[in-house]
């Protein structure tokens, strides 16, 4: 069994272990620590907590964040085509032209429907 093929990895996953570990270190042996009692307390806003932690959060909060993940993942879909745009042909582009026309009608229903309004 010849090891030799699998140097790299070793060294590219010794090189990543220290880059991740190595500024936490120096910032551990280089940085100030001096404790104190207002470091030390659970909240450093600089006032006494007054409502519960385990607040709810409004449903809006995470509809508006599902609805960024999914345009901005759809539009990520656009990059490799605009990458490849010379290559992929008429075909290519009129399925862009029809992926983006249901993107479209997606995002007029969203904001028709209010959904991207925050009040």
């Amino acid at each position: 069994m010849n090891l030799d093929s699998y140097l790299p990895v070793l060294l590219f996953i010794l090189v990543g272990i220290a880059v991740g570990i190595a500024p936490q270190v120096l910032g551990y042996v280089l940085g100030p620590n001096r404790p104190d009692a207002a470091k030390n307390s659970p909240y450093e806003c600089g006032f006494e907590a007054f409502e519960n932690a385990r607040m709810q959060f409004d449903v809006r909060y995470y509809l508006v964040a599902i609805l960024f993940i999914l345009f901005d993942l759809e539009i990520a879909f656009l990059f490799p085509w605009a990458v490849a745009f010379k290559e992929v042909g008429p075909l290519g582009f009129w399925a862009a032209v029809v992926f983006l026309a249901i993107l479209v009608v997606g995002f007029a229903y969203e904001w028709k429907k209010g959904a991207l309004d925050w009040e």
